[in-house]
């Protein structure tokens, strides 16, 4: 005869809160758009800044060969795609510990005010992407002069 361990009804019908809030954070972290990993997927970080004449985002994408990224605007939104390859085929019984993400990319990004797409400029150096794009003139602050009586 085998032995299995009781568990109460509470432990059988009812999962732990571990698993629960494994759950919790995997269906939160996916639907908010937050940088999440799942296998065969990654989301490189970004910063974004405005100056008074433009929105400024910087993407960190080491090793990545630029003409691997596309980048895209359309009304407010900024979309990067791009892959980090591989640079030479390893089987993975080969690795002794492997810690960095491979694959395809994308990141769609909201901006902060209306832009002028088609005169957005990128630039990639030391594994920053960087991509300047002008506000619209209905998005810049005005200055009006009271005069005071």
């Amino acid at each position: 005869m085998t032995l299995t361990p009781w568990k109460s009804l509470w432990e059988f019908r009812f999962p732990t809160l571990k698993e629960e809030m494994d759950k919790l954070f995997e269906d939160f972290f996916e639907k908010t758009g937050f940088p999440g990993i799942k296998e065969g997927q990654w989301v490189p970080a970004v910063d974004i800044h405005e100056t008074k004449k433009d929105v400024v985002v910087s993407f960190d994408l080491p090793a990545i060969d630029p003409k691997d990224v596309s980048i895209s605007i359309v009304e407010d939104r900024l979309t990067v795609k791009g892959e980090r390859k591989r640079e030479e085929e390893i089987k993975e019984a080969d690795y002794y510990r492997s810690e960095r993400i491979y694959g395809a990319f994308q990141r769609v990004i909201q901006l902060p005010t209306e832009v002028v797409a088609d005169k957005a400029k990128a630039t990639y150096k030391d594994g920053v992407l960087r991509i300047t794009i002008p506000k619209s003139q209905k998005a810049m602050p005005k200055e009006i002069k009271v005069e005071i009586e």
